[in-house]
């Protein structure tokens, strides 16, 4: 009778050692911003226009087998927005647009993650640009890649003019369209297959 309580007690120390590690957040992923992109292409006069964000990173603790209790939070460096046209760059930090210096950064953070099935994703959460915050679900596919990464892509669209970008004599949207299309691919080390 004593060694089979003995054994009980073992078995149940060793369940209560194990039971923390079963219920702990997944471990952070990493993005990597060299292989990752965020492209925004609006239309000016009617003709598509694609810029991009150059400089952005993310705390991903995320498990796609368990996506309820993950979280995303994305940070874009605003003044990093460029079209590669060097006049229009250079109108791009500032106040009627992304007002980089009251603003030096945009970002999204989830508050909920749902799965879709076939490594499809929901991500609802808040938007937040030049200040103003406003609630964005966007659809999220993840897929495997070489070296054990994983790359996450989507897309959305936003009216600019509900954040105040292109402010002023900007609001003209016969000039410059208020929808703008928002494409991301972000390459994630240690995210795990969906």
């Amino acid at each position: 009778m004593t060694s089979l309580l003995h054994r009980w007690h073992g078995a149940l120390a060793l369940a209560t050692l194990l039971l923390p590690a079963a219920h702990a957040e997944p471990p952070p992923a990493r993005l990597v911003p060299e292989k990752s992109q965020i492209v925004f292409v609006s239309k000016q006069m009617g003709v598509p226009v694609e810029g991009s964000f150059k400089k952005f990173d993310a705390r991903i603790a995320f498990d796609p087998k368990k996506p309820e209790g993950g979280s995303v939070a994305l940070q874009i460096d605003t003044a990093s927005a460029a079209f590669g046209i060097p006049m229009t760059d250079a109108e791009l930090p500032k106040a009627p647009w992304f007002d980089a210096a009251h603003f030096p950064q945009a970002g999204f953070q989830t508050t909920a993650i749902k799965a879709l099935g076939d490594g499809r994703f929901e991500m609802a959460g808040k938007l937040t640009l030049k200040g103003i915050a406003r609630p964005l679900t966007v659809p999220v596919t993840i897929a495997p890649a070489a070296n054990g990464q994983s790359v996450a892509s989507g897309s959305f669209v936003l009216q600019r003019i509900d954040y105040k970008v292109g402010d002023g004599e900007w609001t003209d949207t016969s000039v410059i369209a208020n929808d703008v299309q928002v494409r991301f691919k972000l390459v994630v080390d240690g995210l795990g297959a969906p």
